[in-house]
């Protein structure tokens, strides 16, 4: 069996983010905050740490500057580990001038920093999912198997089956036939594979364990941009690829909707995905700050995070981040506050509105970006399902008012339907 230690684990971090839009207004989808400290590039390179896989290198290329800031400052390997994380970034090369064309693109126009790592097998990941997972043992299969490629695979209930790509296995586990986001009646009934249960289709994760070798002949044809659409269907033709089925809590953080949802969970009683785990921790940046205070006031399923002020006020059902001021008589529920990059001093009259969240405001139903200032008494509501309104400092993603980075909301401002 092949030795972990030259696996090289890849992950996607250059997307757009058009759907976490104005979330990924100035950060790349992998740097948006989750969880009230963390971002979602740190669940990928957790997971690969838990798995002991630490040569990752992580592709970037659209409003990189933050990513690649946070990666800069919290993963550092020492002197005595073999281990390294680089960002490969997008860059002009004398053999390509374009930037990358999609995700098998994106690993394409690194195939010679890949060769150089002298890597037998490559792992690739999204930088933008939501799970805890032992690659370890997707390897130990990928492995056994002796696979030109496997892929992770996921159960998915009827109602999401067409934001996925499904595929069918034999009894061997190799991947007989794919398809990639179908909305076709007709097709998604063939790719049916569980009849009968709540999950019937089997999805997949965007994972894929390639053999190095493979990898580099499969990319030699140009017309190859994406891993789903292109490289996987034509693959299943004339190579071995398997499958690797995965029953645990996974998200796609691809929609507001799905990006809100799960950071709600995650303040919940026992949810489905919890940071609290001994054995398989995910990391982020150390960033000493102060406990918590809170003050005359009610909390009930709320995450609170580091360094927060909450004063005399009533948050339920909510994230509230890194930094965050929640001033007097405030009423918070089901939002997710992200919090702020910096404290700003008391006596601090530089801005018309202070920092964070001001006195007396109702705010249900809401996203609250890193540095927003809410002025006094301001009340915000959610939109109906389906709801899209477009704004500068707020607007409306599928019923969910989100506050952009940086926006200031005045004194007195109603945000409702």
């Amino acid at each position: 069996m092949s030795d972990n230690r030259r696996v090289l684990s890849v992950i996607l971090g250059g997307g757009r983010g058009n759907r976490l839009y104005p979330l990924t207004r100035m950060r790349s989808k992998p740097a948006v905050p989750i969880g009230g400290k963390y971002r979602l590039i740190d669940i990928p390179i957790s997971n690969c740490i838990n798995s002991g896989l630490y040569e990752i290198a992580i592709l970037t290329q659209f409003n990189s500057v933050s990513l690649h800031r946070h990666i800069t400052q919290s993963y550092n390997f020492d002197v005595f580990h073999r281990g390294w994380i680089q960002i490969w970034a997008a860059e002009q090369t004398t053999q390509s001038s374009d930037w990358y064309q999609g995700t098998a693109d994106a690993v394409r126009k690194q195939l010679v920093e890949i060769e150089s790592s002298d890597a037998t097998d490559v792992l690739i990941l999204a930088g933008d999912h939501l799970y805890r997972m032992d690659y370890a043992k997707m390897l130990a299969q990928h492995f056994r198997d002796s696979a030109d490629i496997t892929v992770g695979a996921y159960p998915v209930p009827e109602a999401d089956a067409s934001r996925f790509g499904l595929l069918q296995c034999d009894d061997r586990g190799r991947i007989t036939a794919f398809v990639e986001k179908t909305r076709d009646p007709a097709v998604l009934e063939r790719f049916v594979c569980r009849r009968g249960l709540d999950r019937p289709y089997q999805g997949s994760m965007g994972i894929y364990a390639f053999k190095t070798a493979m990898l580099r002949k499969l990319l030699e044809d140009r017309s190859i941009d994406d891993f789903g659409a292109d490289l996987i269907p034509r693959a299943i033709d004339t190579l071995d690829v398997r499958a690797h089925e995965f029953s645990g809590y996974w998200e796609d953080i691809g929609t507001m909707r799905a990006f809100y949802e799960a950071n709600l969970l995650m303040a919940a009683h026992n949810p489905p995905f919890s940071f609290y785990d001994n054995q398989q921790p995910i990391y982020t940046r150390p960033r000493f700050l102060p406990g918590s205070i809170v003050t005359s006031s009610t909390l009930d399923g709320v995450l609170l995070a580091d360094g927060c002020r909450v004063i005399n006020s009533s948050v339920t059902s909510s994230i509230i981040g890194l930094r965050s001021h929640v001033g007097h008589g405030c009423r918070i529920r089901n939002c997710v506050v992200m919090g702020a990059d910096y404290y700003e001093s008391e006596d601090s009259h530089r801005m018309p509105v202070r920092l964070g969240t001001g006195p007396c405001c109702d705010i249900e139903g809401a996203i609250i970006d890193k540095n927003a200032r809410i002025g006094a008494n301001v009340r915000i509501r959610p939109f109906p399902l389906g709801t899209e309104v477009n704004g500068d400092a707020w607007c409306v993603r599928d019923g969910i008012v989100v506050v952009a980075k940086d926006a200031i909301i005045e004194p007195e401002t109603v945000i409702e339907p």
